[in-house]
């Protein structure tokens, strides 16, 4: 009887399994959006959905996605789907002339992709100009058999933090009045939480906290996993909760070793799961916060707030008075603190499952020694604000620059010359002491468009090194349609003799985006197998127009399913 039973339990069992691939589908409507901060008069932002942040993508691994997104608001756009690998849809990856030209005002484009071999937290945003400041939102892709899957213990209830800045000008003004003078922009005005300052922020007005004050309502002895993502443009943050602790379990969409912490640290672009057990005196209530870390030195502008949301325990009764109490805070580190972000951003591991994760590649095939940072360039054409020099980004003193008529990949797949070369050096040109540039230094670097070739299943490697010509800093640096291991970092100049003594071979922490230690280096490892043209660049804002880019042309694999696919027939056209 069991034996008949059988075939009839498979079919079952398979059903369950492929009734989880679905397609979930979302429309984006970009638009303008008038939205009150901080007391002062509306100011009109461009945002999805008439929200900030927007609509959070929820789907199950191997899910497939489609949203349309359509365009009402005045200024270009494209949506990058940050961290997706995009294997198969290369075309959908979304950064504004890499993959595709822009959406213009009045049009809309579909975006179809899958959620194919990747569980966690991922993030979606704008991809043109500064617009991601408002145009931003969150991806949770759930193991394929939902919560019961996680490889840790499974959560009470899950929240979404969505760390941000705010400004009280408009975003697309304020990039434009940098490059017309060639100068940085300006620091955000405020930080957020969930859209949100919090009040800790002075108010011009007598607007009531809690419209400004994002709160998390939690039922003591319960346990929350937090799904936070820094989406600010140029600011890397400390994350705390005043008498919580965390149990990080993952960055970036990969699974960590747990790792106990009273501060989070996420830099721009990063994302951090972490488990908080709400185990703290239920009569009080609780700042979060998130305070921001300025790395660069000399200091360059920024603010100094701190963005608050609120814990509060749920059926708590305490006295009115009590309530009235403002929230306990905690003591945040100093904004300058190198020393507890390298001891988090370095501290993290990768959790090793026999047959869930891809290994780390022990023969390297290339290799490459990449400075980062900023110097100078000449003015550009129509900078005319602008004084003989600009502040510039440069790659192995290449700063990057996009095309205007034809997309990177839409240049690669149809072999169109003249869009850009093959020829991005593999190690500086002139090394020198990287954190101590001697004064006769020339800080002027050139404009192009230089990328690095590399054939399909390569294991590349590249050792980081950031410089110190203007400002030594930490440098959030984010690789476009792959997953890459961080095998070592460190501060001052890289030696390979000493530093490939520490290199963690067995289970380094998987990213796909490294802050790079301020005045230091890191040293990362990828497979090469996704066919396309794939952009590496820093995640402040600032720096991505300015040139702190370089991207990977990695060549069609051997087989139909390892090559590029022809363009969508709807893709839009500049």
């Amino acid at each position: 009887m069991a034996r008949h039973w059988w075939p009839l339990w498979l079919a079952l069992a398979m059903a369950a399994c492929s009734a989880r691939a679905a397609i979930v589908e979302h429309t984006f409507e970009v638009g303008n959006f008038s939205i009150s901060q901080l007391c002062r008069p509306a100011t009109v932002i461009t945002a999805v959905n008439q929200q900030l942040p927007g609509p959070t993508i929820r789907v199950h691994e191997a899910d497939t996605v489609v949203v349309h997104v359509v365009n009402r608001s005045p200024h270009n756009i494209t949506i990058h789907w940050h961290g997706l690998f995009q294997r198969g849809t290369q075309w959908a990856d979304g950064p504004e002339m890499v993959t595709q030209c822009p959406i213009r005002p009045g049009h809309r484009y579909t975006y179809r992709y899958n959620a194919t071999g990747q569980e966690g937290t991922l993030w979606w945003h704008a991809h043109s100009s500064m617009l991601r400041a408002t145009v931003h939102g969150a991806i949770v892709i759930k193991p394929r058999i939902g919560g019961q899957g996680y490889p840790f213990p499974r959560p009470d209830k899950e929240e979404i933090i969505l760390l941000g800045e705010w400004w009280h000008r408009d975003v697309f003004d304020l990039e434009r009045k940098a490059f017309l003078t060639g100068n940085l922009v300006d620091p955000a005005d405020a930080y957020t939480i969930n859209g949100k300052p919090g009040d800790l922020y002075k108010c011009s007005g007598s607007g009531d906290r809690r419209h400004r004050t994002h709160k998390l309502k939690v039922q003591s002895n319960s346990t929350y996993l937090l799904r936070i993502i820094n989406a600010a443009v140029d600011t890397p943050f400390f994350f705390k909760v005043a008498r919580h602790t965390f149990t990080v379990v993952g960055a970036d969409a990969s699974y960590t070793t747990p790792y106990q912490t009273d501060v989070v640290v996420v830099a721009p672009g990063q994302t951090v799961d972490a488990l908080m057990a709400a185990d703290a005196a239920p009569s009080r209530r609780y700042y979060m916060t998130a305070s921001p870390y300025e790395s660069a030195f000399p200091s360059l502008p920024f603010g100094r707030g701190t963005a608050t949301a609120v814990v509060e325990y749920a059926g708590a009764s305490s006295p009115a008075r009590s309530r009235r109490r403002r929230p306990l805070l905690a003591r945040r580190p100093a904004f300058n603190d190198t020393a507890t972000a390298h001891r988090f951003l370095a501290g993290l591991t990768a959790l090793v499952r026999p047959g869930s994760r891809q290994t780390v590649p022990l023969v390297v095939d290339t290799s490459m020694f990449v400075t980062i940072g900023l110097g100078f360039a000449a003015c550009r054409r129509g900078q005319t604000q602008c004084r003989q020099a600009v502040f510039a980004g440069s790659m192995n003193n290449a700063s990057f620059v996009l095309p205007s008529g034809v997309s990177l990949l839409e240049a690669h797949y149809r072999n169109l010359s003249g869009v850009y070369t093959r020829d991005f050096p593999d190690k500086p040109l002139r090394p020198f002491d990287y954190t101590k540039p001697p004064r006769d230094m020339n800080e002027m670097t050139t404009k192009s468009t230089r990328v690095k070739t590399v054939r399909y299943g390569a294991a590349v490697e590249v050792v980081l090194q950031n410089t110190a010509l203007v400002a030594r800093e930490s440098h959030p640096m984010h690789l476009h349609g792959h997953n890459f291991f961080v095998l070592a970092q460190g501060f001052g100049n890289y030696h390979n003799a000493t530093a490939v003594k520490r290199y963690n071979l067995v289970n380094p922490q998987e990213r796909n985006t490294l802050a790079v230690p301020p005045g230091g280096w890191a040293v990362i490892r990828f497979i090469a197998n996704n066919p396309g043209m794939w952009i590496m660049h820093c995640h402040f804002d600032a720096h991505l127009p300015i040139g702190l880019a370089m991207a990977f042309e990695v060549q069609d694999g051997p087989t139909p399913e390892t090559a590029l696919p022809p363009p969508p027939a709807d893709l839009p056209q500049c």
